[in-house]
C-alpha cells in the first residue's frame, strides 16, 4: 500500500525522524491558512506547494512549485489542485490532485553551504537482508545516477537479527562526507529512519532528497512510501490511510470481493488457481503471441460465484479479446469448477462477448472437460498446456 508523501512524513516523524514540516490543504483557502499557520510557527516566509499523488517525478510533472508570498501560496495551489498530473510514473493521462502539501522552505536564499543526499530502505531479496541504498547525488532520478555514476551509489546490508548497528550508521555518515554535528546528525537519522520501517511494516522508505543545511540539519524534504499489505491486519492507524482514488478501480473492486487480481496491459484475460500457475499462464500468453492482461488468483475456491465474480472483474477491461481460465483441482474438484464456468456463462449472458478457453487438470478433470464440451456454451476446452496456447493463439489470429 502507498502512502502520499505528508503521510509517509507522519510515520518519520512518529519516530523521530527530522522532517521538512507541512500542512495539507484540499483548496486554496486551506492553502492560504496553511501557510500563515507555518509562518507563525517556523518563521519561513516562503512555501513549497507539492501535487499529493502517488508517483514520483511531480516537480517535472509541474506539480512542485516555490511560492514566494500568500498570493502566490493562492494561485499555485489553485493551479495544482485539480490537475491531471504527468510524470515519468503515471500513465499518459496522469493523475488527478486532490490535495497538496504546503511546506516550510527549508532551502535558505543564497545558502551555498546545504547538500542534498538520496537514502532508500528496502528488502534485498537475494541476500534475505534489509539494504539502505545511499548516494551524495540527492534530488536526482536514481535510475539516472545508477546509469552514468553507479560509484556514488552505496549500500548497506543490515541483519534484521540484529538490527542496525552502530558502526554501519556511522559508515553511511562517512560515505556521504560527512563530519562534525551533521555527521552526528546522520547518524541519529539513519538510525531513526531504519526504526521507522522495520516498525511501521514497510516494504520501502525512500527519501529524496535527505537536505543537510547550512546548520549541519538532517531532514527529509520527501517521503515515498510503501506499506506491506500483508501487515496492515495489525497495521489499522496505516491501513486507514489508504487512499482508494490513487490505485487501480478494478484492482480496489477485486480485492472487496477476495480475488488476488493486478491490472496489465495485454488482451488476454487469465482465471488461475495458485500465483506459480498464474505467472506460468502468463508466460504461456506471451508465448502463443498474446499478452496478458491480468494476474488474477481466485484461490481454491472456484467455484460458481467466485468464478462470475472473477469474469466480471476481467472484462471490465475493454482490451480483453479472449480469456484462458487455467486450473489445477488438487484441493478443488475440476467438475466443480467447469460447473461454475458454465453456470457463470450463463448467468452473464450477452456480457460474455470474448472467446474462452478453460484448462481443467487434477481430480475429475475428465468429467469436468465433458461438462465444458457439452454445455452448449461458446466455450473451448483443453487438456495440454500447448494444445491452451494454441486454442489462444487461434482466437487471436
Amino acid at each position: 500500500m502507498n502512502l502520499h508523501e505528508y503521510q509517509g512524513k507522519e510515520i518519520l516523524a512518529s519516530f523521530g525522524v527530522r522532517i521538512q514540516r507541512g500542512i495539507v490543504a484540499h483548496n486554496a483557502k486551506e492553502a492560504v491558512e496553511a501557510a500563515k499557520q507555518l509562518t507563525a510557527e517556523t518563521g519561513t516566509g516562503w512555501h513549497v506547494i507539492k501535487a499529493q499523488v502517488h508517483a514520483g517525478g511531480r516537480g517535472k510533472g509541474g506539480g512542485v512549485k516555490l511560492a514566494k508570498n500568500l498570493k502566490e501560496v493562492e494561485e499555485l495551489a489553485n493551479q495544482i489542485i485539480g490537475m491531471n498530473l504527468v510524470t515519468p510514473q503515471t500513465s499518459a493521462e496522469g493523475k488527478k490532485v486532490h490535495q497538496v502539501l504546503v511546506t516550510e522552505d527549508v532551502y535558505y536564499p543564497g545558502d551555498s553551504e546545504t547538500n542534498e543526499f538520496y537514502m532508500s530502505v528496502l528488502l534485498n531479496r537475494a541476500t534475505g537482508k534489509n539494504m539502505i541504498m545511499y548516494s551524495t547525488e540527492g534530488g536526482m532520478d536514481i535510475e539516472e545516477v545508477a546509469e552514468n555514476t553507479p560509484h556514488l551509489i552505496f549500500t548497506e546490508e543490515i541483519d534484521p537479527a540484529t538490527g542496525i548497528l552502530g558502526f554501519q550508521a556511522r559508515k553511511i555518515a562517512f560515505n556521504l562526507g560527512l563530519s562534525g554535528n551533521a555527521f552526528k546528525e546522520m547518524t541519529k537519522f539513519v538510525t531513526s529512519l531504519y526504526k521507522a520501517y522495520v516498525e511501521s511494516d514497510s516494504s520501502m522508505f525512500e527519501i529524496n532528497p535527505v537536505l543537510k543545511t547550512s546548520d549541519d540539519k538532517i531532514m527529509a524534504v520527501d517521503a515515498k512510501v510503501s506499506i506491506d499489505d500483508n501487515a496492515l491486519y495489525r497495521r489499522k492507524e496505516y491501513a486507514d490511510m489508504r487512499d482508494l482514488r490513487e490505485e487501480n478501480a478494478i484492482e480496489v473492486e477485486a480485492r472487496e470481493v477476495g480475488l488476488n487480481y493486478v491490472d496489465l496491459d495485454g488482451n488476454v484475460g487469465c482465471m488461475v488457481n495458485g500465483a506459480g500457475l498464474a505467472m506460468a499462464t502468463m508466460d504461456l500468453i506471451k508465448m502463443a503471441g498474446g499478452e496478458p492482461a491480468n494476474f488474477l488468483d481466485v484461490g481454491g475456491t472456484a467455484d460458481a460465484k467466485r468464478v462470475e465474480e472473477a469474469f466480471r472483474i476481467i472484462l471490465k477491461d475493454k482490451n480483453v479479446k479472449a480469456i484462458l481460465i487455467n486450473i489445477f483441482g488438487g484441493i478443488v474438484r475440476c467438475d466443480r469448477v467447469a460447473q461454475g464456468v458454465v453456470d457463470a456463462y450463463r448467468n452473464m449472458g450477452d456480457a460474455m462477448q470474448v472467446p474462452i478457453i478453460v484448462r481443467l487438470q487434477g481430480t475429475n478433470a475428465e468429467l469436468a472437460k465433458e461438462i465444458i464440451d457439452n454445455s452448449g456454451l461458446a466455450v473451448q476446452s483443453a487438456v495440454l498446456f500447448q494444445e491452451a496456447a494454441d486454442k489462444v493463439k487461434a482466437v487471436l489470429a
